[in-house]
């Protein structure tokens, strides 16, 4: 059983895990896959055949266009923006056009940013607010501005990775970190 706010829209055909939350002014449309536990803040529109996995965070005022998946554990920051075709116009239909973006487990999305259409967001990345994301965003990477560029590493608790001697350590959890070929890697899971 999930929650809908009266003043919602759930279509029809869609999938809904139980325990989650859908409030006020919200559009869920027909073919959508949302998990468990998921939050769908106020005046949120989910496109047709979106998928969503368990525990994911949508704040207010934000529009997940068709293409999009979200796996588990994501958070899309107020008013984040995502497209879906690359070069839109009002008079030509480039429906079959929607380009795929993936947003990999536990990622993190922050208020304002814009995702264009077509890229990857890795494992527990996090997008500063106000960024603009052009391309692939690595894993753990900590990437902020417009064009939105990398300026360090962040732990999977979203703490940012300080390095000395070539690790760092997450100050909340204590587990460790190591550059490896220009990727990060843990060293000890907690």
């Amino acid at each position: 059983m999930y929650f809908k706010h009266e003043s919602s829209y759930v279509d029809e055909n869609c999938q809904i895990g139980e325990g989650t939350k859908i409030w006020h002014f919200s559009h869920i449309m027909s073919g959508c896959t949302i998990g468990q536990d998921c939050n769908i803040g106020q005046n949120v529109v989910i496109s047709p055949d979106v998928v969503l996995g368990n525990n994911v965070k949508i704040q207010n005022n934000v529009s997940v266009y068709t293409g999009v998946i979200c796996e588990d554990d994501v958070f899309l920051g107020p008013s984040m923006v995502f497209t879906n075709v690359i070069n839109p116009r009002s008079h030509v239909s480039r429906k079959d056009e929607y380009r795929k973006t993936l947003l990999k487990r536990g990622c993190s999305v922050g208020a304002n940013a814009t995702i264009v259409c077509g890229h990857e967001i890795g494992e527990y990345a996090l997008i500063g607010a106000g960024a603009v994301i052009t391309k692939d965003v690595p894993p753990f990477a900590l990437v902020v501005g417009n064009p939105a560029r990398q300026i360090g590493w962040v732990s999977k608790n979203g703490h940012r990775l300080n390095f000395e001697n070539g690790e760092a350590v997450c100050p909340e959890t204590g587990e460790k970190y190591k550059i490896v070929n220009c990727k990060l890697q843990i060293l000890n899971f907690k």
